[in-house]
């Protein structure tokens, strides 16, 4: 019967969109399963054949847990707020929400072309003023909450109000900017700016002084991650560091939390240790030191209290404010120039460069407290001013970056933790140790001597022992024009917040979006952005007095602002009144599986660990953790092809003669390739631009064959391969099994055209299971031993792969069984309708036709999976070797129950047995049940 995948995935395709087969009720009593795939950001490129990877496998489990009785959300939406729509109407002047939506609809097209199962009708976009209502609600709560350190959660910040004007901060254990100290009665007489002001330094979301990752061809903030040797990703303009005020979330305040929770997650070691790393929780001390000629003072933070006695110069972060101050007249010109060096280099970048050392001497001097030694204060970029204080203590005969620094500026090198090496040429870093040089320390080891010399540090009341972390504050504000608006408008100078009826705050049209001539964000060219604050509505920026209208924030908010909680909205997208009514999102609770890339482990993953551990502080939900199970995906590569060109000429030559020649390696479109082999196609290359047009190729026995390489697959490398093609050739079904069939999901494999043509002859093989010639024909006589032995060795393979999330080895398990099935005729009802049930999470559209055809009017999607049964993997005989003298000479067909007396009594009477011992009696017989037979004689 001829496998018409076209027809048959078009029918089955168009029946799921009308039937709304995969919509999920919130109302059932069946047990839930929540299955997500990363929120997918929706390029103008479209998809190619390696980002339904992930997709493809979340869907294959969907499809399993709903086969065994699970209620699954499944859903789907787009994170559709992004740079690139935004660089896109920068060059054109097209706005980014057509842009938007142009690239979703080619999306959903594609994802539907391949099957997936997702509940369309939950399909949510964060570029919807309907969903960014609440990150912008969510953003309210934010600010309008503080952590308690005593409670350890996060509360409402009219409670930390109430503290004040009963206690001002005497016993408040807050997460705060800086440590503030006042009365009560202070704290009533202040006025409202200057409360708002001391409330500023205990939001959760709060405006400060930051440095940034500022990148002026863009015209905004980035993030780290956004970030690639100094130059943006997106367009690879320059960034430089550079203090702004921006809004932050205080994700420090959950930093512990954030920690201790990887402890119950079921997600990939590596991304926990990312996660772990980022947070950088370390336990040390806080010391001042004393700086010669100043009121000032250098605050530290140190890991090795211990080594102390063994610091001899202080280092700054180049952009500490106590730089300024510290710098004497004949140093401004080297330090204000390396401070300007250092602004172009990312936190990532000084970070990651460990091998160059650079600084600029302050010409100020600092006093070790314990030594009284002077330690001359330097400025270098290996110090951050985000971690600690912006300052270290440098010890360098015990840390490598400070031995370093000192051997290039001729600094002193003690040592203080005994060790044979040669300090002078080597730093030592040990914890098994002893102090030595460090006077009363002398001879402990590091724990004993830490927690004494922590204790002198109290004493002297210059520090005390403390905890600190890595992870800072996560920026929130970005200025650029296609994002979410900041819900807050300003009065004096102070951020005030809308009114919850106020939102959503719409972003406004604007003529330009590039920043104004004035520097302000995109925003800023907006007419009508301006808040009525007596009667609560946004009005023209012309009427702006600062009494009754004031300006709008001009920020919008970061890309992974809808992507921290669009996993809540998916369980009630519908809802107008609330981002999700608590008793459904009681029902859905945690994602049960979340799939997606490992590039996401200190940005989003962790931003949505955060907001959902405030949401269940604030009691909006009851989850700690948003992700139960998480897998990373691997990625498909592609083959790219090469011509190769002779250095200064116009001549490219065939792979096979290059090595006779100086060529260069130059990208061509895989499409230009003859049926996905290595040979060029001629005239397609000379037709695909102009520059090959007049081009000589050079041929080896008169063809033209490129040199192929494995890369990541990327437009810019032209060897992508667009599934839509797949699907029109091969069908989607083959595409999803050869996905999996390629090797385990979690590793990188490259792509092969040529291997669809084995998977595709699986599927029609599979097809005519069920057919005789032309005819779908189907028997209902009882399965043969043979035939069920076969059914539940698949059955028991497929629910252990599925549960490993071996994908691969379970589409090997369908070709195996299906061959034996069609070795043995196999037409058998009972068996065929389970064989379809157990392939179709794989190929969803092949197995509705065959259900169909076998007479069912329900779609297989809902079918209960069939269930192993043991009894048909036990075999009823064995056939055993009869070895003679340790030589096997034939096999004996036994029942496989039988002992080993029963065995010997029938092979003495066995009439081969008799012919080989030629009348002889056997001096030993070895009997091993289901083994072997060895007779001696």
């Amino acid at each position: 019967m001829f496998y018409d995948h076209q027809s048959i995935e078009k029918k089955w395709q168009n029946f799921w969109q009308e039937n709304q087969t995969y919509k999920t009720d919130n109302t059932t009593d069946k047990p839930k399963f929540y299955v997500l795939d990363m929120f997918p950001y929706p390029s103008g490129a479209g998809l190619h054949v390696g980002h339904p990877l992930g997709y493809i496998a979340s869907d294959i489990y969907a499809r399993y847990k709903r086969h065994q009785g699970f209620n699954v959300l499944h859903p789907i939406g787009y994170d559709s707020f992004g740079l690139p729509a935004e660089q896109y109407a920068i060059q054109t002047g097209q706005h980014p929400a057509i842009t938007t939506e142009e690239n979703i609809t080619r999306y959903e097209q594609q994802m539907r072309k391949i099957g997936f199962s997702f509940d369309w009708s939950r399909e949510v976009r964060t570029s919807d003023a309907s969903f960014y209502k609440w990150t912008q609600w969510i953003f309210l709560q934010l600010f309008d909450s503080w952590y308690n350190k005593s409670t350890d959660k996060a509360e409402p910040i009219s409670e930390l109000i109430r503290h004040f004007e009963e206690h001002g901060t005497q016993n408040l254990s807050a997460v705060q900017s800086d440590q503030l100290n006042f009365t009560a009665e202070e704290w009533r007489t202040a006025s409202n700016l200057d409360q708002q002001d001391i409330l500023l330094n205990y939001r959760l979301a709060f405006r400060a002084e930051t440095t940034v990752n500022w990148c002026p061809g863009l015209g905004t903030v980035l993030a780290n991650d956004e970030v690639k040797d100094g130059k943006s990703e997106r367009g690879g303009f320059p960034v430089f560091q550079k203090k702004m005020m921006q809004w932050s979330m205080r994700i420090t305040a959950y930093s512990e939390r954030l920690l201790q929770g990887l402890n119950d997650l079921d997600w990939p070691q590596p991304l926990k240790d990312s996660q772990e790393y980022w947070i950088g929780k370390s336990q040390g001390a806080q010391v001042t030191f004393e700086v010669e000629d100043s009121a000032e003072k250098i605050s530290v933070f140190t890991t090795r209290p211990d080594t102390i006695f063994g610091a001899t110069f202080m280092v700054l972060a180049p952009e500490n404010p106590l730089v300024k101050n510290f710098t004497i007249e004949g140093q401004k010109e080297e330090v204000e120039n390396y401070i300007e060096q250092t602004s172009k280099k990312t936190e990532r970048d000084r970070m990651s460069d460990v091998k160059n050392v650079s600084g600029a001497f302050t010409g100020a001097f600092a006093l070790n407290p314990f030594t009284n030694q002077k330690m001359p204060v330097y400025i270098s970029d290996y110090v951050l001013m985000g971690y600690g204080t912006g300052a270290v203590m440098a010890v360098p005969a015990h840390d490598d970056r400070d031995h370093r620094f000192a051997k290039k500026f001729g600094l002193s090198i003690i040592n203080v933790i005994e060790n044979e090496n040669d300090i002078q040429e080597e730093s030592f870093d040990s914890k098994d140790s002893v102090c030595v040089n460090s006077e009363f320390l002398n001879g402990l080891k590091y724990e004993e001597a830490k927690s004494l010399i922590i204790a002198e540090i109290e004493k002297k009341n210059i520090g005390h022992g403390t905890t600190n972390y890595r992870q800072r504050d996560a920026i929130f504000s970005r200025q650029r024009y296609w994002g979410e608006p900041v819900p807050v408008y300003y009065k004096e100078g102070m951020p005030y917040t809308l009114p919850v009826s106020a939102l959503p705050l719409e972003l406004p049209e604007v003529e330009k979006y590039l920043p104004t001539e004035a520097g302000d964000p995109p925003l800023g060219n907006a007419k009508n952005f301006a808040w009525d604050e007596m009667n609560e509505k946004v009005v023209s920026t012309d009427l702006i007095d600062d009494i009754n209208i004031f300006p709008i924030e001009l920020s919008t908010m970061p890309g992974w602002a809808g992507s921290s909680w669009y996993f809540l909205r998916y369980m009630d997208p519908k809802n107008d009144g609330s981002f999700c009514a608590k008793e459904i999102s009681d029902y859905w609770g945690q994602v049960d599986l979340y799939i997606g890339g490992s590039e996401h482990a200190t940005g989003h993953l962790l931003y949505s660990r955060f907001w959902n551990m405030f949401l269940k502080d604030r009691g909006y939900i009851n989850h700690d953790e948003p992700f139960k199970k998480l897998i990373n995906q691997g990625m498909i590569l592609g083959m790219s092809a090469f011509v190769l060109r002779i250095d200064g000429t116009n001549q490219y030559v065939s792979k096979g003669l290059a090595k006779d020649h100086k060529v260069q390696k130059i990208h061509v479109d895989v499409s230009l390739l003859k049926g996905g082999t290595d040979e060029l196609d001629i005239e397609k290359f000379k037709n695909w631009r102009a520059e090959y047009e007049n081009a000589e190729l050079i041929l080896e026995e008169g063809k033209f064959i490129t040199e192929r390489e494995v890369e990541k697959m990327s437009k810019s490398k032209y060897n992508v391969v667009n599934p839509d093609d797949i699907c029109e050739e091969y069908g989607a079904d083959c595409l999803r099994l050869y996905e999996m069939f390629l090797g385990p999901l979690e590793q990188s494999k490259p792509w092969n055209t040529q291997g669809l043509s084995g998977v595709y002859g699986f599927l029609k093989k599979f097809f005519n299971l069920y057919h005789n010639e032309d005819r779908f024909e189907i028997s209902e006589e009882e399965p043969t031993k043979a035939e069920y032995k076969i059914l539940h060795t698949l059955i028991k393979k497929v629910v252990a792969d599925i549960a490993n999330f071996s994908f691969n080895t379970s589409v090997s398990s369908f070709m195996i069984a299906v061959n034996e099935f069609q070795k043995l005729k196999t037409n058998k009802r009972e068996i065929l309708e389970a064989l379809a049930i157990v392939v179709s999470p794989y190929s969803p559209h092949i197995c509705e036709e065959l259900w169909r055809n076998l007479g069912h009017t329900t779609s297989i999607e809902f079918e209960k999976f069939p269930e192993f049964e043991e009894k048909y993997l036990i075999e009823d005989e064995f056939h055993y070797p009869v070895s003679f003298n340790g030589k096997m000479k034939f096999k004996l067909v036994l029942p496989a129950n039988l002992t080993a007396s029963q065995i010997e009594e029938i092979a003495l009477k066995e009439e081969r047995v008799i012919d080989q011992l030629a009348g002889n009696n056997p001096k030993k017989i070895i009997i091993v049940p289901k083994k072997i037979i060895n007779i001696v004689f």
